[in-house]
C-alpha cells in the first residue's frame, strides 16, 4: 500500500457519536423480545468493549452468541437514527481531509452497523473497520499506516500504541482524563471541538513537539 502523508483513526461510539439512546433502546428491545431483563441505562455506561462482554452480565454463557445475534438484527431499526453526532465530530473529519490526509474509522462494532451511523449522519470517512478491540484495532491502523488513533477509551489508548500510533484521547465517553492520562495518551483533549487546531499544530510542527503540548491544557476534561 502506498503510504499517505497523513492518515488519522477514529473511534466511533463517544468519540465521533453519541450512540447511547440509540443503544438505549436497542437493548430496551432485546429485553422486550427475550423477556430478560437488561438494564439499558447501565449498559450505556459501559461502550467500547465488544458486544458479548455486555450480553454475558444478563445472559448465560452458551447464549451470547445467539443473543448477540439478535443485538445486532435489531440494531438498525432502533439505534440509528437517535443516535447523533459528538460536538467537533464533523469538524474533526473536516480537519484531517483540509490538511490533505485521510480519516479512518476503527471501531469495536459490528462493521455494517457502523456504516449506517455514519451514512446518516454524514459522518465522511475514508474507511470503516469494525469488530476490533483494544489491541486488535492496531491490524487495521497498521494496514492503513495511520500515525495517530483518536478515542475515548483507555483500550484506544492501547490499541494505538500496539500500532505505534500516537494516543489522542478526548474525554467524553466512559473513561475520565485521569484515566485516559495514566492509560498514556499522548494528547489529551476535552472533546473533538479541540481537535481541529491540535491537528493543524500538529501538521505545522512536523509532528514533532505536538505530541505532549496539550495535555496540560485540557483543563477539566
Amino acid at each position: 500500500m502506498a503510504a499517505h502523508p497523513l492518515t488519522v483513526g477514529f473511534d466511533l461510539d463517544m468519540t465521533l457519536i453519541d450512540s447511547r439512546p440509540g443503544i438505549k433502546a436497542a437493548y430496551q428491545e432485546l429485553s422486550a423480545r427475550t423477556g430478560t431483563f437488561v438494564d439499558a441505562e447501565a449498559a450505556v455506561t459501559r461502550l467500547g468493549p465488544p458486544l458479548e462482554q455486555e450480553i454475558s452480565r444478563w445472559f448465560p454463557e452458551e447464549r451470547v452468541a445467539e443473543i448477540s445475534a439478535l443485538y445486532r438484527a435489531l440494531y438498525p431499526a432502533h439505534a440509528i437514527t437517535a443516535t447523533t453526532a459528538m460536538p467537533g465530530a464533523r469538524e474533526a473529519l473536516d480537519a484531517v481531509h483540509a490538511a490533505g490526509g485521510r480519516a479512518i474509522v476503527v471501531t469495536a462494532k459490528y462493521e455494517p452497523n457502523a456504516k449506517l451511523h455514519l451514512t446518516h449522519l454524514g459522518l465522511a470517512a475514508d474507511a470503516v473497520i469494525g469488530d476490533l478491540w483494544a489491541e486488535a484495532k492496531a491490524e487495521a491502523l497498521r494496514a492503513h499506516e495511520a500515525r495517530i488513533y483518536v478515542g475515548d477509551h483507555t483500550g484506544d489508548v492501547r490499541g494505538a500504541h500496539t500500532a505505534g500510533a500516537l494516543s489522542v484521547a478526548v474525554a467524553t465517553g466512559p473513561c475520565d482524563a485521569d484515566e485516559l492520562r495514566a492509560a498514556g495518551a499522548e494528547v489529551l483533549l476535552a472533546d473533538l471541538t479541540d481537535f481541529p487546531s491540535w491537528l493543524k499544530r500538529y501538521v505545522a510542527e512536523g509532528a514533532e513537539g505536538a505530541d505532549g503540548a496539550d495535555a496540560s491544557e485540557v483543563a477539566s476534561a
